[in-house]
């Protein structure tokens, strides 16, 4: 059988979309050709929700992680790199699907910004009422 060279996930969230790929490696992570650190900013929170699929299935060091992210802000990008590691982990095993479910990893956050409606200033925000 043909062994494949990496291993693919989609992840979204909000407007955000991460291709995610895993490499065979070391644990080299890069998002969008900068290092995590960089890219996100110091913000650690970001650092280990990116990295969390990667260190409950015990694969932190097993694979480099090639990522293109892009659409929405800071945190919907990495909570879409999240669910696109832990997507393509499945495609690594799919035997892991019980364990990544049960904490929530595979589900797509489904919370979307509310669209502007006519005759309001924003989603549900109405203008002033005056009596007079």
């Amino acid at each position: 059988m043909d062994v494949k060279r990496y291993y693919q996930g989609t992840g979204r969230r909000k407007t955000a979309v991460a291709r995610v790929r895993l490499f065979p490696g070391n644990g080299e992570f890069v998002v969008n050709g900068k290092k995590p650190e960089d890219y996100f900013g110091p913000r650690d929170l970001l650092q280990r929700e990116i990295r969390h699929p990667l260190q409950i299935t015990n694969n932190l060091d097993s694979f480099n992680v090639l990522v293109k992210v892009r659409g929405g802000g800071v945190h919907s990008q990495a909570g879409a790199v999240r669910h696109g590691v832990a997507r393509a982990l499945l495609d690594l095993d799919p035997d892991l699907r019980a364990s990544m479910k049960k904490l929530g990893l595979l589900t797509r956050d489904p919370r979307m910004k509310e669209r502007k409606k006519p005759g309001l200033k924003r989603a549900r925000k109405a203008p002033q009422y005056t009596k007079r």
